[in-house]
């Protein structure tokens, strides 16, 4: 069964994350089929522009929590395979010679935000939450980093990689990580609204626009892929590290780590 649901519309691609019951949270086995079909659309000139949303009331929740117990008890080279799955999945996103539009339809967590800052618009609903969260685990959140840095700039990114806390749509679209918050009734209409827009400008153009920002963001390819394997050897051995040991089994035993004041550890 699959866990992305996918229509096609005046030449406009429609993804969503379909996996409600985990509040949309990803395994490995949506990665992959989100990276194979983000790059099936890329290759098809018929697709003018990509729309990501999450089913129910979640964009989603990050990291899967059976995928994380497996990942807690891997080794560091299967953590920096895993972690690489995810570093491919962002860069398709954020490199897809298309415009796409993050339709945020309710909160968003660790490499969910990361999703949405792969985007290059991003519409939200007022009731949204948003966290980057992995130092509550003992963990970083390596490989959307330079993304979510992009989009939120690296002060607020040092704010929220520290802390962890969560924040509002509000706040989201203050810093950058939403363009737009609308009611949820209005989220459809300002979604087609910004697609009638993106509509009118030459596919080429856009594809070249965006090749254009990242040149100027002296994005090189080779400094990226640096970047990504930097990235995910740094989660990979964050994740078997005895803090991420530890962090990771608190969260699955819903307890606070031992480095937290008054843990009774």
């Amino acid at each position: 069964m699959s866990s992305l649901q996918q229509h096609q519309r005046d030449g406009v691609a429609y993804l969503t994350l379909d996996r409600p019951q985990v509040h949309n949270a990803f395994d490995d086995t949506l990665i992959s089929e989100l990276t194979d079909v983000l790059r099936r659309l890329d290759a098809d000139a018929g697709t003018r522009a990509m729309v990501l949303s999450g089913s129910g009331n979640t964009f989603s929740a990050g990291a899967d929590l059976n995928w994380m117990r497996a990942m807690a008890s891997a080794g560091e080279s299967e953590n920096h395979a895993d972690a690489m799955r995810l570093a491919t999945l962002m860069r398709t996103l954020d490199e897809l010679g298309k415009p796409t539009l993050a339709r945020v339809n309710g909160s968003a967590y660790g490499g969910g935000v990361g999703l949405i800052a792969c985007c290059d618009i991003a519409i939200g609903v007022p009731e949204a939450k948003f966290a980057l969260s992995e130092v509550k685990l003992g963990l970083v959140p390596a490989v959307i980093s330079p993304y979510v840095a992009a989009a939120i700039g690296a002060r607020q990114a040092r704010r929220f990689f520290l802390s962890g806390e969560i924040f509002d749509a509000a706040e989201a679209q203050r810093i950058g990580l939403l363009h737009a918050v609308v009611p949820g009734a209005a989220l459809d209409a300002a979604v087609e609204r910004q697609l009638h827009w993106l509509g009118k400008g030459g596919p080429r153009a856009q594809a070249e626009a965006k090749a254009l920002l990242r040149r100027g963001a002296g994005d090189a390819a080779r400094a990226r892929d640096a970047i990504d394997l930097d990235n995910a050897a740094l989660i990979a051995r964050l994740r078997v590290s005895p803090e991420g040991q530890e962090g990771l089994q608190a969260f699955l035993d819903k307890r606070p780590p031992r480095w937290i004041s008054g843990s009774g550890t």
